[in-house]
């Protein structure tokens, strides 16, 4: 059976985890920084980064982090190109917030000091979430598990199509799915979750599902 390719964007130099993880479920990792949409490609792996400029969903800087144009330009471009073509995209942390602004959403640009602490550090910070019943996330992992985070935006406002998922107990959504596409999202970080032990998620079977809805 012929390898399934998955166009990843990311940040330069930082994306070995992510093409680690989509080698073990299966996939061809096509990388680039700030890529055009490669259709011959079978799925979208959208990786973890800065923040959006907060101008794409009409917003002032309200805490955000310094933007990278750029990439901002290329990933929502990605995002676009790969719903029109039906085929499926993974986004993680930024990569949520990418696919949420580009259907129209918002981000929460900072989460403030009473939740920051329990989402982003120095290293990943374990927190529990639930998860929706129905879910992917549910189906995979059940309904309460613990994650690793590190992030200080989020989703506010859904864009069309995406219903939320799962949430941290400070109410933070931690993931989206598309009412009718192979579309998900994790604002956590799978390609780095193998904490062994009650109760935690093992990241790989997020990047086995892309790869199985890319095939074909």
């Amino acid at each position: 059976m012929e390898e399934v390719r998955i166009q990843i964007s990311g940040a330069q130099g930082r994306t070995a985890r992510y093409e680690a993880a989509v080698r073990r479920a299966g996939g061809q990792p096509v990388v680039g920084f700030c890529p055009r949409p490669d259709l011959t490609c079978g799925g979208l792996l959208l990786c973890g980064g800065g923040d959006l400029a907060p101008a794409w969903y009409g917003a002032a800087d309200r805490g955000s982090g310094p933007p990278d144009l750029d990439r901002d330009r290329s990933e929502l471009a990605l995002v676009r190109a790969y719903l029109s073509a039906g085929r499926p995209i993974l986004g993680i942390c930024r990569g949520l917030q990418v696919l949420n602004v580009a259907l129209g959403g918002t981000l929460i640009q900072d989460l403030g000091d009473a939740l920051r602490p329990f989402h982003q550090g120095e290293r990943d910070l374990w927190h529990p979430i639930c998860t929706a019943p129905g879910s992917l996330l549910h189906r995979l992992w059940g309904s309460r598990i613990l994650i690793n985070s590190a992030h200080h935006q989020a989703a506010d406002r859904l864009g069309d199509g995406l219903r939320r998922t799962a949430w941290s107990e400070g109410g933070v959504t931690e993931a989206v799915e598309h009412s009718c596409l192979p579309v998900a999202a994790v604002q956590f970080h799978p390609e780095r979750l193998d904490r062994t032990g009650e109760d935690t998620a093992d990241g790989a079977p997020l990047f086995r599902w892309l790869t199985a809805r890319a095939v074909g």
